[in-house]
């Protein structure tokens, strides 16, 4: 009985020390915020000179090189919040998909915490940001503290305390320093672009790690209370739950042959390039006197005597829906889901294949043909690429048609046949809207659609994207049970 006991107590014992020495760490991080948070709000002088002076020299050390701006913001935008909300909403979706309401649940609390705060401390201390000599970048609202600093301490410790288990041993410490790094980087290039004081960062560090640790403490003590062991957090907040949150727990190799698939990729695109360019070269130079010709000078004309204000706005939105931050923002909220569901990678690489081969086959044909622009006003302006093939139409053929090839043979719901209906729609539409505009030409269009229809036929040979649909994969959740995502919140409420 003695022993039984003993072993009770050791993993008690073992929570408890770690509870300790937990608390301690958000106890030191919240009341370090709270002793600078009033130094900033009674303005301390020395505070206030080393913040300036701070400011001042990266200032001098940054503005002269434009391309080290360059890299400063796009380090900076990892920290910002469309890249986060994106990136906790994509894990709340797919811990949805996976079952793992409880760690949903636990996303959505922190990270709803951490903007709430932001705004709300700013707000009280109103510390106006900093005047540099050169500014080179900007910022709205007040600057104490960073919301930099404190959504990416809190998002991605959040992110990274949820799928630790789905991490390999050997890969838990590397990917904690990597986390880590990146939390430093965005506040240090808060300071360094002149938007943020140092003591700004440190309050943002600071709020983030109390902010953290106490949903974290919560998070523990209530697997506690149901009697299941707390691990420490090097193994994550659900140790149990690594092969569900894992992305692709039963796919062994992506490709079966690797290095013959990549051969055959870089052949089958020179061939395609070529295809391009004999079409381009034929339609742009030498097809006077045929439809070809006549197709590309009367239907600009067309569509330019007919513009109304009310459609040319509505030729930009339409418009786009084609442009390379549509696109992407559609991969980015397709292919998550998509691995989350099926738990393959082979889609989501036939996806990213699908958009990086036609941009680079797009560029590389916009490059050699040249074409100039209809003789119409053409209403986006001068454009840095030239007219064939139109880049806004292949981008949205190959998205939107790769997402119905996945799709299609994956699921039994009536929404499978959207997909297939807007593999058609928005590409017609981005086309109709970029003539109407003066932008491109019919055989523009034709181009594009050459070139979707290639790539994908190509990529569909090599990397045969439904595969394991085939092979008896089924989704995580049945096409049945898709309603019920709507209710694992309310449930997940009901059982804590």
């Amino acid at each position: 009985m003695t022993a039984v006991k003993e072993a009770t107590r050791r993993p008690l014992g073992h929570f408890a020390e770690r509870s300790v020495a937990g608390l301690l760490v958000v106890a030191g991080a919240g009341v370090g915020f709270g002793v600078l948070l009033m130094l900033v709000r009674f303005h301390w002088g020395p505070l206030y000179h080393a913040d300036h002076e701070a400011a001042e020299w990266f200032n001098g050390l940054v503005a002269p090189h434009h391309p080290l701006v360059t890299v400063l913001q796009a380090v900076t935008d990892l920290g910002g919040r469309p890249v986060l909300i994106w990136l906790v909403t994509i894990a709340v979706v797919g811990l949805l998909i996976r079952r793992q309401s409880r760690l949903a649940v636990y996303l959505i609390i922190t990270g709803v915490g951490g903007l709430i705060l932001d705004p709300s401390l700013k707000a009280l201390v109103g510390r106006l940001r900093p005047v540099v000599d050169v500014p080179v970048a900007s910022a709205p609202g007040n600057s104490f503290p960073s919301g930099h600093a404190l959504g990416s301490f809190v998002a991605y410790g959040a992110l990274l305390l949820v799928f630790l288990p789905a991490v390999a041993p050997r890969w838990r410490k590397p990917a904690i320093a990597v986390a880590g790094l990146l939390v430093v980087l965005i506040g240090l290039t808060r300071i360094a672009l002149g938007v943020h004081f140092v003591s700004d960062v440190l309050g943002g560090w600071l709020l983030g790690a109390a902010w953290l640790g106490v949903t974290a403490y919560a998070f523990r003590l209530w697997r506690r209370e149901r009697g299941r062991p707390v691990p420490p957090l090097t193994e994550g907040l659900e140790p149990e739950a690594g092969e569900e949150i894992t992305p692709a727990p039963a796919e062994e190799h992506v490709l079966e042959h690797p290095r013959s698939s990549v051969a055959e990729l870089l052949v089958g695109w020179v061939l395609v390039f070529g295809a391009l360019y004999a079409f381009g070269m034929y339609v742009s130079y030498h097809a006077k006197g045929t439809v070809f010709d006549t197709l590309d000078t009367e239907v600009p004309h067309w569509f330019a005597d007919r513009r109304t204000d009310a459609l040319t706005d509505l030729s930009w939105w339409w418009s786009k829906f084609g442009d390379t931050h549509a696109i992407l923002l559609v991969s980015l909220v397709f292919c998550p889901i998509v691995l989350a569901i099926w738990r393959r990678w082979r889609p989501v690489l036939f996806v990213v294949l699908a958009m990086f081969g036609e941009l680079s086959l797009f560029l590389a044909s916009a490059r050699v043909v040249e074409r100039p622009r209809p003789p119409v006003e053409n209403l986006d302006g001068q454009m840095p690429t030239s007219s064939f093939p139109s880049g806004h139409i292949a981008a949205t053929i190959c998205l939107w048609t790769a997402m119905a090839i996945i799709v299609l043979p994956r699921t039994d719901r009536w929404w499978r046949w959207l997909f297939v209906a807007l593999a058609v729609i928005m590409p017609v539409g981005v086309a109709t809207s970029r003539m109407y505009r003066g932008m491109h030409h019919p055989t523009d269009f034709m181009g594009a659609i050459l070139l979707g229809a290639l790539w994908l036929t190509l990529l569909w040979w090599v990397v045969r994207p439904n595969a394991d649909v085939r092979d008896g994969n089924r989704p995580a959740i049945e096409s049945e049970q898709v309603h019920e995502l709507d209710d694992e919140l309310a449930r997940a409420g009901r059982e804590e």
